[in-house]
């Protein structure tokens, strides 16, 4: 496929080509991620004001907008420095104030001449019983009134940029915008009454009301579908490029499952047997198995990706977990060891701590094919590391694992199938976008032998009271974890918080019954705090939130989360899920300084209402947005600059299907709509998936 389609040219040439843009404001409008006329066109009003014309503000009830003609009277500069400028002015029903701060008086006797006529606009306030506009939005001469819109698009805005200068400037970008051929389906645009694509540029960027600033906009909906279409092509290609890849045949016996299933003390649930069966049925095909695990704190994963690297073992061949830390690596070790001996299966670990003749040793024993199934971080990625026949990688915790990084562990083998397990349940619409490429088995149900948490709200004001309690529970050897609040992002105020809070309930519980950890300390330090804990020999665990994923202290039945109305609904359900792993029953505190906003308390009581992860996880996406839920910065979420991924979820599943079968009806996008649908490519700067379809 060669280059970027010459029709798009305009759209990608420089900012300077748009009116109202010098070169300094293209510098400011670049480090707010606009770099190009197409960027422009593509940054949507998020708000308008209404301007139409009105006889006199007497028509509007302050404080709002009001656009009217005045004569202009007599002007008052300021009298001493600091105070303002004042013009009285007056339509034809009353007159008011027009008020500027730091004005030059030359300047605003040639804006507003006295005795002329001017339309002015802007927000009309009431100040000590008069009427005034300060820094009108708009004054114009009568003649020039149309200039003004009767329904203005509010934009996003920078420092030093204006309204005005966006609204010009997207007046250019669209006249650059190009009529092009349409890549949606005819059928779904007719069903949906979509507009064309230019069309709907055109209606965005010039609405007649705030309903056609609504997520359900026939034009904006056009526009975000687009957006997702793209992404999800490019998913879908990279679908297509995976399963392309000859995968191997791995089909087991069933005698090593066997074993271990006879070793549980319990029955899988249903979830689990129906993962199972999804996972060995793609083992079985020759295609490369790229499938998400997701299930909830507690939903039986381990024993789902234990049983898919069985099926490989039975079948000659090897299998790799990998955990995002070594404390996690570790725990995968601790927890899959002795179901693996009990059907004699070889376990290592691989970690960065493995050093000279002993590493040595276990790459030997990995590449002689003497290890069936290792363990690791992503140690198990450096150069030396070769593996008799590996068949299937799974990774934990994906979301610090991009799409690249699934290319890379592929290369380790001919064609290795990939598992992801993730542990935070991602509302559908979210799935699609993250791992629209993948398939998707989902864990929704517990397995026997896990206790419902207790959840309570109680009130900072009553600390002394939780804190006495607290000294009771490790009186009967129980054990706690203690979460202090998240400060002001800064991981050195978090660490003064969890010192203090460690302090104080070391001077009450007793010394050597509480321990310390925090992201400031050395990694050596954090896991023998860790240790001890797990041992049992201390019972109470302060810590800042480096505890959220994956620790496994079954003995531990009480989580203390200070300030919790600080925390995301997703980051409090991860927290809560450490503890109700033992017999115990098991209680959460949300420990919360009143008064609680609107949204803090909507977050609490979701999590005493309800266990489920998926549930949560929905309204997390309702209140917060797609961005926070996933933490934008380290997940592999594209940056959509018009689709609303919480208020247009049904258009991501919609995208979804319409790609996966436009590559099925025409794989190298050759047709009328598949040539199309490369410029929407070009358009949406999915480069990754022109390179996938040259490649192709």
């Amino acid at each position: 496929m060669s280059g970027r389609p010459e029709i798009l040219f305009p759209l990608f040439g420089a900012l300077n080509n748009l009116d109202g843009v010098g070169p300094k404001t293209a510098q400011i409008l670049e480090q707010a991620g606009i770099e190009k006329p197409r960027d422009m066109l593509m940054t949507v009003p998020h708000g308008g004001v209404d301007r139409h014309r009105r006889a006199s503000i007497r028509d509007v009830v302050p404080p709002a907008t009001a656009t009217v003609e005045v004569t202009v009277g007599d002007h008052y500069p300021p009298r001493s420095r600091g105070r303002p400028y004042r013009v009285q002015v007056t339509d034809v029903q009353t007159t008011f104030q027009l008020v500027f701060f730091h004005a030059k008086g030359d300047y605003l006797q040639r804006l507003l001449p006295t005795g002329q006529k001017r339309i002015v606009s802007g927000k009309v306030e009431i100040f000590d019983g008069i009427a005034q506009i300060v820094h009108p939005d708009h004054v114009l001469p009568v003649a020039e009134a149309d200039e003004i819109p009767a329904y203005e698009p509010v934009y996003p805005l920078h420092a030093g940029i204006s309204q005005k200068l966006m609204w010009k400037a997207t007046r250019s970008a669209l006249e650059m915008a190009p009529d092009l051929t349409e890549w949606i389906d005819p059928e779904l645009k007719k069903r949906e009454g979509w507009p064309d694509w230019r069309a709907a540029f055109a209606k965005v960027h010039a609405p007649a009301s705030s309903t056609d600033l609504s997520p359900h906009d026939p034009a904006r909906q056009r526009l975000a579908y687009d957006e997702l279409f793209a992404h999800q092509i490019t998913l879908a290609l990279a679908r297509a490029v995976v399963r392309r890849g000859k995968g191997v045949s791995s089909e087991g016996s069933g005698a090593l499952r066997g074993k271990v299933l006879a070793e549980l003390p319990y029955q899988p649930t249903a979830a689990q047997i129906r993962a199972i069966g999804e996972i060995e049925a793609d083992l079985a095909t020759a295609l490369r198995m790229n499938r998400l695990l997701q299930g909830d704190v507690g939903s039986g994963k381990t024993l789902v990706a234990l049983m898919a690297l069985l099926i490989v073992v039975e079948a000659g061949g090897q299998g790799v977990m990998m955990a995002p830390t070594e404390i996690l690596a570790r725990q995968h070790l601790e927890g899959l060891q002795p179901l693996a001996e009990s059907a004699g299966v070889v376990l290592e670990i691989l970690t960065g701590r493995d050093k000279g003749s002993e590493r040595k040793a276990k790459l030997a024993a990995l590449a002689a094919g003497k290890i069936d199934i290792l363990v690791g971080t992503h140690a198990v990625f450096q150069k030396d590391v070769h593996f008799h026949d590996l068949r299937l990688a799974i990774v934990d915790e994906q979301h610090r694992f991009g799409v690249a990084q699934r290319m890379e562990l592929g290369a380790k083998g001919q064609a290795v199938d990939v598992l992801v397990m993730t542990a935070t349940p991602i509302p559908r619409s979210l799935a699609l976008a993250q791992y629209g490429d993948m398939d998707v088995s989902v864990l929704d149900e517990k397995p026997p032998g896990r206790t419902p948490v207790q959840t309570a709200l109680v009130s900072t004001a009553r600390m002394e009271e939780v804190v006495e309690k607290l000294r009771h529970a490790v009186a009967e050897r129980r054990q706690a974890y203690w979460v202090c609040p998240l400060v002001e992002e800064s991981e050195v105020m978090d660490m003064t918080a969890a010192e203090e809070r460690f302090k104080h309930l070391r001077a009450t519980l007793g010394e050597g019954v509480v321990g310390l950890v925090h992201g400031q300390l050395p990694p050596a330090e954090k896991d023998a705090a860790m240790a001890r804990f797990v041992s049992g020999e201390t019972k109470v665990l302060v810590a800042t939130t480096v505890i959220e994923v994956g620790v496994n202290v079954p003995n531990a039945s009480i989580m203390m989360i200070e300030r919790a109305e600080h925390f995301g609904l997703a980051q409090l359900h991860q927290l809560r899920g450490r503890v109700g792993r033992g017999a115990a029953a098991s209680t959460c505190l949300l420990l919360y300084q009143a008064p609680l906003t609107e949204s803090g308390r909507r977050r609490l009581e979701i999590l005493r209402e309800t266990e489920d992860g998926f549930r949560i996880s929905e309204e997390d996406l309702a209140m917060r947005g797609a961005g926070d839920v996933i933490g934008t910065a380290q997940s592999g979420l594209p940056r959509f600059r018009i689709a609303d991924l919480e208020r247009q979820a049904s258009l991501m599943a919609l995208a979804q299907s319409d790609a996966r079968k436009l590559l099925h009806d025409d794989p190298t996008l050759e047709t009328d709509r598949g040539k199309a649908a490369r410029t929407l490519l070009w358009l949406m700067e999915q480069d990754k998936a022109i390179r996938l379809i040259s490649v192709g």
